[in-house]
């Protein structure tokens, strides 16, 4: 599953702010000192995560830039300081995960990933981690929680409805959905890693109208496609929220969790 430019450009700035800086203070702790790291982003996208850590470590820094959309690699940052070094790989991870993860590593990234792969995909990817005994740092896995404000009458089973969409197969099979965050942790802790985790979630105000406009579309999108709501209820629900959004009365939170995972040292 690949998604477009122009929505990861949308988000990038609410999924910055919502980063979880315990998190990433615990990530850049694990590295300081070094001179130099090598740091491998899983399913990149347009390189948000790139942008997001490089500032925060100070050493010299590799990055391996990992998707299978090379519309979205082509949009990657292409130059960098001097002390920065850039190689994108297009790469489909449901079948290549094995080659991404190959070769110097000192830090496995990702966001937005986790809740869209399959269980079977989440223990390879602990497992290869484990064995190659890298730290992994996933962020912005959508944990199921969504709040909005004004509350509407439908809310509760549109959100139901987003929530057994997000469960559909995303490419890697069955996906884990709101449940992939609290399974990850799960399984880096059974394979003897030590797990910091936060929440990490977007909250959009009146003002951040596009974002919300866009959120709501794709949600009302997903419940048409699950066909537990009826088509008029999901059209009256959409037009609602949407008359809130114009008029600036429209708040939304939307769970997502981070973490940090790395090997114990009696491992």
């Amino acid at each position: 599953m690949s998604f477009s430019a122009g929505w990861l450009e949308l988000r990038e700035p609410y999924d910055l702010r919502a980063r979880n800086t315990a998190v990433i203070d615990a990530v850049t702790a694990a590295l300081a000192g070094r001179p130099s790291v090598t740091i491998v982003d899983l399913a990149c996208g347009i390189g948000s995560t790139f942008r997001a850590l490089r500032p925060r470590i100070k050493s010299r820094q590799s990055w391996r830039l990992v998707d299978n959309d090379l519309s979205l690699l082509a949009r990657t940052p292409q130059s960098s300081p001097p002390d920065i070094n850039i190689t994108t790989m297009p790469l489909d991870l449901n079948l290549d995960l094995e080659a991404a993860l190959d070769g110097p590593a000192d830090l496995v990234t990702t966001s937005a990933l986790l809740d869209l792969v399959s269980d079977e995909w989440l223990e390879r990817l602990a497992v290869e981690a484990a064995v190659r005994r890298l730290p992994v740092y996933a962020a912005l896995s959508y944990d199921g929680r969504i709040e909005m404000t004004p509350a509407d009458a439908a809310d509760g089973k549109i959100a139901a409805a987003v929530n057994a969409h997000q469960r559909t197969d995303k490419g890697f099979g069955p996906a884990l959905g709101p449940a992939a965050a609290k399974a990850a942790v799960e399984r880096f802790e059974r394979v003897g890693y030590s797990v910091e985790q936060g929440n990490a979630d977007w909250i959009f105000e009146p003002k951040d109208r596009d974002i919300q406009i866009e959120m709501l579309s794709g949600w009302a999108a997903a419940a048409r496609e699950m066909g537990d709501v009826p088509l008029p209820e999901v059209i009256g629900w959409l037009t609602r929220r949407r008359d809130l959004v114009a008029a600036g009365r429209s708040s939304i939170r939307v769970g997502h969790v981070d973490f940090f995972a790395r090997p114990t040292a009696t491992r």
